[in-house]
């Protein structure tokens, strides 16, 4: 879902740069007071795992490419806003350095991969667990659908965003100056390769990794009570 340089026109990209400002900005400042001791070492994990991750991917008609991005699971762990920072960071990197993605639209693909991503996946994820307990086989469930659904968001967001390319800028004699497919064309194309494919790897890596967490350690879970929190409840309870 890389968008490159050169198809997106500047009405695009520059308003993209002027939502996602203040979201990292934003997201920054929420990191700083929500983010538990326990979860620093995962943040620089989550952007790290984000980073080799989005690395194995296949073009897609038109100029993008499919692959898993990984944050539905940091949504869903570290919460996300802390999945806007992470995503961010990868993503940044990989444009940088080894040209995946065109810096121009570096917001564009962060508002797709780094904000739809993480949000919608939360909240699907929260909306289907319910007040199951946290060791439910439930929550797993509900960590594959939300990955799944995050990703074919992203990827139809990734598709508007191409397809309103031969609306905005056209020459006199009405040729695209940038993307030259349309929506009718460049949503599908994105959508249908996601949820055939990359949509159903990303279930299956979201849910592999949030069972493994669910086992191990529980309370890394983003909104989830730590083992000291936990014990005071108790007591409370008791009292």
């Amino acid at each position: 879902m890389h968008i490159p340089d050169g198809y997106l026109g500047p009405y695009t990209y520059v308003a993209l740069w002027i939502i996602m400002t203040p979201i990292w900005i934003y997201a920054g400042r929420r990191l700083s007071n929500e983010l538990r001791s326990k979860q620093v070492p995962l943040l620089a994990l989550s952007a790290a795992f984000s980073f080799v991750i989005m690395m194995f991917n296949l073009p897609i008609p038109g100029g993008s490419t499919g692959h898993a991005v990984g944050a539905a699971i940091i949504g869903i762990v570290l919460g996300p806003w802390a999945a806007v920072i992470s995503v961010t960071v990868a993503l940044v990197l990989q444009a940088l350095i080894f040209g995946d993605g065109g810096l121009t639209a570096i917001a564009a693909n962060c508002f797709n991969m780094a904000v739809v991503m993480p949000f919608s996946a939360y909240y699907v994820y929260k909306i289907l667990s319910g007040n199951t307990d946290i060791t439910s086989s439930r929550r797993v469930f509900a960590a594959a659908i939300a990955g799944y659904i995050s990703l074919t968001l992203a990827a139809a967001s990734t598709g508007i965003m191409f397809g309103i390319q031969p609306l905005l800028h056209q020459t006199a004699e009405g040729v695209p100056i940038y993307m030259p497919y349309s929506l009718n064309i460049a949503v599908p194309a994105m959508v249908l390769e996601h949820i055939f494919g990359f949509s159903i790897l990303e279930a299956l890596v979201t849910a592999l990794i949030f069972a493994y967490i669910q086992k191990t350690d529980a309370t890394l879970l983003y909104g989830e009570p730590s083992a000291r929190e936990r014990t005071r409840i108790g007591r409370a309870g008791i009292a």
